[in-house]
């Protein structure tokens, strides 16, 4: 996909702004590291309250968890799988986004992801820490669980199942969270140098220049930096793709009518890229408003972004269909069965949620009015958003009715599950609020890179 021309030059400065491309650079300096000099306002504030009050939700419905078992969830038999699950493949999902924004679409040189990678792959870090929260405690005693999903030698006399794909999850989620947090650090390291170089306050110095690893801005410096991020990039591409295709063999490899099909693996990637552009629309928009950075997070990245997510609704509109065609083509009793219930049994209104809110609302993208419409655009990513949740709670729910209807019995959530679910967002949100206040949100030395009057590698920061 092809950005707009407008995207390769940089915006025209705010008005009253001194001309000229020096002043142009320390103009962006000067906008990025506002929000990190500023003593916090009254909405971030409030805004941080807000999200602290979620976290703080997270953290009793968990520690109630570890207490009292899974048994305070409302998973049952036949549904051994519930809100936890769910949430764990959502967040996984989310942060796709991040990643791709950042390692693919540098290797193809796009030059519009360059204000919004930094923003991306935060999001990236925060949703792998708050998904890996969800094993954990499904385990029902962590304390025990928990080492026996790691592939340690076998010093108690018994090797972890590798033919488990729980364990696949370990060991490429694990992978995934450690290569994008390398890759995320390492482009901070030029600005978290200018961060120092700015800061008045000793502590503020003192912090910000063990951050950045003694960053000099030397020639030689720049050539390391640019060979890592590349190597970064290039590790970090097929994580994308494996990431999640490993996350839907917990379903795919199993014998569960509606489970067990090939589709799972792109299906799965192609709802993860969906899912986490989608919030990472819905986030930026917010900060772009918030720390006054229009002029760098243009209406013509947004633009990009929507174009995205039409095409990725598309991909998951399309594996929705061959679902259903192939539990019927195939003659199956209990894969026809396994659709039909998901669709017009007792979770269709989930069903439809999923349907509406991933397939149908996202072809008004197809309007660039729409796209390029804050007002409109933005019900349509928070409808995306909710559509992905509701996508993997009704894959789970398919467990309700298994091949012995006897045993056949619907989930009912309890005030633990909605506590996780809502306390997950609480503490997204907080460590997105974090970073927003104390690291520069745009990758500032790329940016430079593409403007006007922007000196070769090496130098002063600028």
């Amino acid at each position: 996909m092809n950005p707009p021309p407008e995207l390769d030059t940089p915006d025209a400065p705010p008005a009253g702004a001194i001309r000229g491309p020096q002043a142009a650079l320390q103009q962006l300096d000067d906008d990025v590291n506002a929000p990190l000099e500023a003593f916090p306002t009254q909405r971030w504030l409030k805004a941080f309250g807000l999200a602290k009050i979620g976290a703080t939700i997270f953290l009793v419905c968990f520690v109630w968890t570890i207490a009292r078992g899974i048994g305070t969830w409302g998973n049952n038999s036949p549904v051994g799988w519930g809100f936890g699950i769910t949430n764990f493949v959502f967040w996984i999902g989310i942060g796709h986004a991040g990643t791709l924004i950042s390692a693919i679409l540098y290797l193809l040189r796009q030059k519009w992801r360059t204000s919004i990678a930094r923003f991306a792959e935060a999001m990236t870090i925060f949703a792998v820490i708050v998904a890996l929260q969800f094993p954990m405690v499904h385990t029902g005693r962590p304390w025990l669980a928990a080492y026996w999903l790691l592939p340690l030698p076998n010093a108690n006399g018994i090797w972890v199942n590798f033919r488990s794909p729980l364990l696949w999850d370990v060991v490429a989620v694990s992978t995934y969270a450690l290569v994008s947090l390398m890759f995320w650090y390492t482009g901070l390291l030029p600005d978290l140098a200018v961060a120092r170089d700015r800061a008045k306050h000793r502590v503020r110095k003192l912090v910000y220049g063990i951050l950045s690893l003694g960053w000099k801005g030397s020639n030689r410096a720049w050539q390391h930096y640019e060979k890592a991020y590349l190597l970064f990039a290039g590790l970090s591409t097929p994580l994308v793709l494996s990431v999640h295709s490993v996350v839907s063999f917990d379903f795919a490899v199993s014998v569960v009518p509606g489970w067990h099909t090939t589709i799972f693996p792109p299906y799965f990637v192609a709802g993860a890229i969906f899912s986490g552009f989608a919030m990472v629309a819905t986030c930026i928009i917010v900060m772009r408003k918030y720390f006054k950075l229009e002029h760098i997070i243009t209406i013509d990245h947004l633009d990009v972004m929507n174009r995205i997510v039409l095409v990725t609704s598309l991909m998951v509109g399309y594996a929705y269909m061959m679902e259903l065609f192939i539990a019927w083509y195939s003659g199956v009793v209990a894969e026809r069965f396994a659709f039909m219930n998901r669709a017009m049994g007792s979770y269709g209104w989930a069903y439809a949620i999923m349907v509406t809110c991933n397939v149908l609302l996202p072809q008004l993208l197809w309007f660039r009015k729409i796209r390029r419409s804050i007002l409109l655009m933005y019900p349509i990513v928070i409808a995306v958003n909710i559509g992905m949740w509701f996508e993997r709670f009704v894959i789970i729910m398919t467990l309700s009715r298994d091949h012995l209807p006897s045993s056949w019995h619907d989930f009912h959530p309890t005030w633990v599950d909605y506590g996780l679910l809502v306390g997950s967002f609480g503490l997204f949100f907080t460590l997105l609020l974090l970073f927003c206040r104390f690291l520069p949100t745009v990758a500032v030395a790329e940016s430079k890179a593409g403007m006007a009057g922007a000196q070769p590698t090496g130098g002063h920061h600028g």
